[in-house]
Parts: structure tokens; sequence; C-alpha cells
């Protein structure tokens, strides 16, 4: 995060607070300066569409609000003192200290602090999440790994053949993790596994964490954030691990999803394949009935698309924007800083289902030459459909583009427990999509566009 950009689409590390609160009856502790904790959760949660402060979210974080007085003289009495008192005043299963810029500037060690805590019985782990350090994805991995090496620990795995540990989104960085990880449970369950989902509604919270090591493997979906992770459990917990690098959206994908999951772990293939012919009859019966409306407004439908989002979402949904609903992509903007080596694996899973995703790929986090590159095509932009924040929203409006909310700022929606992953996501982005066309005043029964 060395140059500035406009228009971000994440946080610092810090923002990684929101990490802990999707852990069911976990709560952060913060060291750092007064407003880090508010500003970090008014763009991660209200500015994710508005997901509220949960069990002790928002303006109930702990924070040591350092000033002056610890600059100068250190900061780790006072980070001592407000984790003693969330200690006795605070009802929760486990306590994250995460470190802010000034408290890892002046060199307070805030994760010695926190393992004094640990020595003591006490649920206590300590990250530095200083936000000059790196981004929320960044921060979410940091937070991931000190519960594994500091709350889990070295302890001897008891495989339990059918569990699996799941690492994908980024939840609040990705708006719809809520139900993102619903869906995904629920048809890794559909084939037979049991699944540690590990945050929101679908977690037993700490206990769950504490099962990981005995997980028969971990799958990993996503091309990027999350390798280090599944590392680590390898490592340390000799635990395989699956990487698929394409979020599964639709009844294509999902499919291939969880034939690939099915064969790595070693399921009946006849229950997977059962549980998929239920699923894709589903789905499909949905989709023919949207068949009427298509015929009736094709003249208001979108042809081609932009997405403009992280690599864990853009990609899983431009395919299916591809492969099932047969747009043509214009160009897929990746705002997340990517290695090299997951620019390869997000280009090469593409390739493998269509060509055209790959020549319409851009690595670029900066909104404002994200903008200035959809202007240029604005007068061809007429059927086109733009997935992406609040931003885009205005763009849209501006150059007569129909517009889907995707990913962050998402400032003007309220979301629940929506998803646009697996079969159920898949229908809801197409309900999505086709309802863009009644954003326009101009969109009319057999119109022409």
């Amino acid at each position: 995060m060395s140059d500035i950009i406009e228009q971000p689409r994440y946080g610092c590390a810090l923002s990684a607070q929101q990490t802990v609160l999707a852990i069911p009856r976990a709560l952060p502790i913060v060291h750092a300066g007064p407003g880090c904790a508010s500003k970090s959760f008014a763009f991660a949660a209200t500015g994710a569409g508005f997901q509220g402060e949960g069990y002790g979210g928002g303006s109930h974080i702990s924070s040591t609000n350092t000033g002056e007085s610890e600059v100068i003289f250190g900061g780790e009495t006072s980070l001592a003192k407000e984790i003693k008192g969330a200690l006795q005043i605070l009802d929760g299963d486990l306590f994250v200290v995460l470190s802010g810029c000034t408290s890892d500037i002046v060199g307070d060690d805030s994760i010695a602090v926190a393992e004094r805590f640990a020595a003591q019985g006490y649920p206590v782990v300590g990250t530095e999440t200083a936000g000059f350090k790196g981004s929320s994805y960044y921060g979410h991995e940091i937070v991931i790994k000190s519960i594994i090496e500091q709350f889990i620990g070295s302890v001897e795995p008891k495989v339990q053949r059918g569990l699996v540990n799941v690492f994908a989104v980024v939840p609040f960085q990705d708006p719809f993790w809520r139900g993102d990880l619903e869906e995904i449970k629920r048809v890794l369950t559909g084939i037979g596994l049991e699944v540690n989902i590990l945050f929101g509604n679908g977690s037993a919270g700490i206990s769950e964490w504490a099962n990981i090591p005995n997980a028969q493997f971990n799958l990993l979906i996503s091309p990027s954030t999350g390798i280090d992770i599944v590392k680590l459990l390898q490592e340390k917990y000799d635990t395989p691990y699956l990487q698929y690098p394409l979020l599964p959206v639709g009844a294509k994908e999902t499919s291939q999803f969880l034939r690939d999951v099915s064969v790595f772990a070693g399921l009946s293939p006849i229950r997977t394949e059962r549980f998929i012919k239920e699923e894709e009859k589903r789905f499909y019966d949905y989709f023919i009935s949207v068949s009427d409306f298509i015929g009736e407004y094709w003249n208001n439908l979108p042809v081609d698309f932009y997405t403009v989002g992280d690599s864990i979402y853009a990609p899983g949904i431009s395919a299916f924007l591809v492969d099932e609903l047969g747009l043509t992509p214009k160009k897929i903007y990746l705002t997340d800083e990517l290695k090299p080596e997951w620019q390869q694996i997000i280009t090469e899973s593409l390739s493998a289902r269509d060509r055209k995703l790959v020549t319409a790929l851009t690595f670029e986090n900066d909104g404002g030459r994200i903008e200035a590159d959809i202007r240029q095509s604005a007068d061809k932009a007429k059927r086109s459909i733009i997935l992406g924040s609040s931003w885009e929203k205005f763009l849209a409006l501006d150059i007569g583009s129909l517009y889907a909310y995707l990913s962050l700022p998402l400032d003007e929606t309220v979301i629940l427990n929506d998803t646009y992953t697996g079969y159920n996501g898949g229908l809801h982005l197409m309900s999505e999509i086709y309802s863009a066309v009644f954003k326009r005043k101009t969109a009319t029964s057999r119109s022409i566009f």
C-alpha cells in the first residue's frame, strides 16, 4: 500500500477486528488511537450493507484510545489494564488483541502483553495489525494464524473422517459473507461432509475452532487470501488441503466444485451425484421460469458486463455470467493487491472456463482509474451492466448503464443473508441482474433500448 489510490475497496489491517467479530462470542480488544476501531467498523460493517454491530461490535469494541502519554511513555500498561477490564466485564469465549499504528510505531509488544494473560489461563490472543503493515486481507490472515498458533496451539490431531475446515470469503470485506458461508456449508453437508465453517451463524464458535486440528482436510475456496493459512495447518497438524480457486456460482460451477471436493474427500459418488441432480433440477426449474420475462424484455437486457470486486469474488461471478447467462465480459477489475503467483492462479482458472474471461481481466485497485477506463467506453455501455460498489452505481447512472451491487463500499442497500454463491446464490444473482432493468426509467415491455 505504498501508492496513493482513489476510491479504495478495503480497509487497513486493523479492519481484521471484523474477522474476530465474525466468530460467535469472540471479542476484539483494540490497542490504537481514538477513532480507529469505529472507523474500521463504519467501513467494513455499516459500509458493507449496514450489517450491524452484532454481538460486540460497533461502539462496544474495547479500545485503549492511546494518546500522548502512551506515545511518550509506552502503552503496554494501558493495554494490560484494558484487557483486565474486558475480561472482568465482557462475556466472551475468546479475546483477540489487535494493535494499531500508534502502538506499533512506539514499539509496544501487544503480543507479549496478551501472552501474560494467556499464561494465566485466559482465552486471550495477541496480534500486530498496524494499518501500515497491510490491508484488511492481510489482517484477516494474521488474526486466523494467531488464533491457530496461540489459542489452538500444538495439539495431537484426532482425525475425524469427513470433517472439513472451510476457508473462503473474508467476513465483512465480502458484504455477502454470511449468506455465502451458509450456502457453502449447505452444499458440502449435502454431499456428506461435516463442516467447520468457522464464521457466522452457521459456526459453533470457539468449540469449532478448537476442532480445527481434527479435520480430514482443509478446503480453501480462494485464489489468494488464505493460502498461508492452509499451509500453516498442513505444517502444524499434517492436514492436507484442497484449493478451489474459483468461488462456485450457479449450477455448472457448483456441481463441478462438489465433484472435485467429493473425489478429494473420498466420498460416495452416488450420494454426491444424487444431491447434484436434485439441486440442478431445482436450479434450472427456476432458470426456465424467467424465460417469459427474457422474451418480453429482451431489448432492455444487458449483453455485456463489467465486474469490480476482489479476487475471491469477482472471477467466480464473471464465470457464471459468461457460462450460464451468456453475457460478454467487457472488463473484470480485481481490486485487491495480488502477488504474481496469485495472478497466475486466477488467469489459469479463468482460462479453463473461457478465454474471453482472461482477455477482460485487469488487476487494478485504483477506483479512479477503473472509472476512467469504463468511461472511455461509455458510448458503448448502453447494453452493459456494471457489478460493483456504490461508486459504480453513480457511474452507471451517469453513463446510462445498468448496475447491481457486488463489492464494498455499499451504503445504499441492506444485506442480511443474501448470497451469490452456490446454487441459491446463482439464482439470487440472476434475479438481481434482471431486476436491474427496472432501475432504468425507460424499461418497458418490448421497448427499443
